[in-house]
């Protein structure tokens, strides 16, 4: 039965109109078989046997299908997994038993590998077939700047706090069953006072309430503090992995304490260099351009060509403005790659004119 599921995946055709992106990737991969060598030393770094669930594991190029897959349709990974069973065209492009899914853990577990330099290394081969195939000639390059939003909520004083509250809790949870501690749970009169907030409307209400939280917030991060200081008990793995979240995340809590006594006790404007926008995505930045909406997330500098195929992609920290002040951080723009011989890799360098 095994055997004439494969044949049937080898034989069937899906209809590639509905989907031109996907039919240009996979003829791509199926012309290009080398391309696949770029992704396997991050897929199949710490690979380890494991005597439970299936024992067969998706393959190289089914992971980096999936991976593109995912992207272009803008899915989650367990979205990605209904995909595989519900669409025809997904299961082809896979090359998976639709009968014999992989789980989205799968999916995640080996799609999250894939770093961005191997990413930038798939992106100059890209370009180099571009070139050889006629589809890119690098005579002319355009280059504009857009934003791409990290998946967070919206970053109030009163949400950060409560996320710190709820997973620090979290995380003792966690620890003490690896390791003996006690601690105090903050979590029910935290949660009281976080809806409090939400729902005050008179500024003199919601000092009040965040002299409170703020309270509340200082015996957790105590709590903490103490915990931390039992470091030495942590002798397997799992426990040594969940003190250093916990590690990370107490510096965390004492930078949005600060920020947080300053804005709502003290009065004062906080540049945004010194906030945290959120403790699960801290990188985020944000993002204003002119009067329009602000935006948390990073910018992003992207450079075409007469294809629309990327040519460049760089991501910058802050929110640089392109102006005589800033605009030096963007004047050496580098392009992927640029096909000249079989010999020869140049670097393109744009200089955009500022005003």
């Amino acid at each position: 039965m095994r055997l004439f599921e494969d044949f049937k995946i080898l034989f069937e055709q899906p209809d590639w109109s509905y989907d031109p992106q996907l039919c240009f990737i996979d003829t791509v991969l199926e012309m290009k078989p080398y391309l696949l060598k770029i992704f396997e030393n991050d897929i199949t770094k710490n690979r380890k046997k494991s005597r439970f669930g299936r024992k067969d594991v998706p393959s190289i190029e089914q992971i980096v299908r999936a991976a593109f897959y995912k992207k272009i349709k803008g899915l989650n990974y367990r979205q990605l997994f209904y995909h595989q069973i519900d669409s025809r065209i997904c299961a082809a492009f896979l090359k998976i038993d639709a009968n014999r899914p992989y789980s989205y853990q799968v999916y995640q577990k080996y799609i999250s590998k894939i770093s961005s330099d191997t990413l930038n290394r798939f992106m100059r081969e890209l370009v180099k077939i571009a070139m050889e195939e006629g589809i890119e000639d690098m005579k002319r390059v355009r280059q504009d700047t857009t934003t791409v939003e990290t998946n967070i909520h919206y970053p109030t004083d009163n949400s950060l706090i409560w996320d710190c509250i709820r997973k620090s809790t979290d995380l003792l949870k966690a620890l003490s069953k690896e390791i003996d501690i006690n601690y105090l749970n903050f979590t029910k009169g935290a949660h009281k006072v976080f809806y409090d907030i939400n729902l005050s409307k008179k500024k003199d209400d919601k000092y009040e309430l965040f002299c409170n939280e703020l309270i509340i917030f200082e015996k957790v991060i105590h709590e903490v503090n103490k915990v931390i200081g039992m470091k030495s008990l942590c002798i397997t793995p799992k426990s040594k992995k969940l003190m250093k979240q916990l590690e990370d995340l107490y510096v965390q809590m004492n930078k949005i304490y600060d920020v947080t006594y300053r804005r709502q006790i003290e009065k004062e404007d906080v540049a945004v260099e010194d906030k945290i926008l959120s403790i699960f995505e801290p990188h985020t930045d944000v993002i204003s351009k002119g009067d329009r909406e602000v935006k948390f997330g990073h910018k992003v500098n992207l450079a075409t060509g007469k294809s629309n195929l990327i040519l460049g992609c760089e991501v910058v920290r802050g929110n640089l403005r392109w102006s005589k002040k800033t605009g030096q951080e963007f004047t050496n723009f580098k392009i992927f790659v640029i096909w000249k011989s079989q010999e020869e890799h140049l670097r393109l360098n744009l200089k955009r004119r500022l005003p």
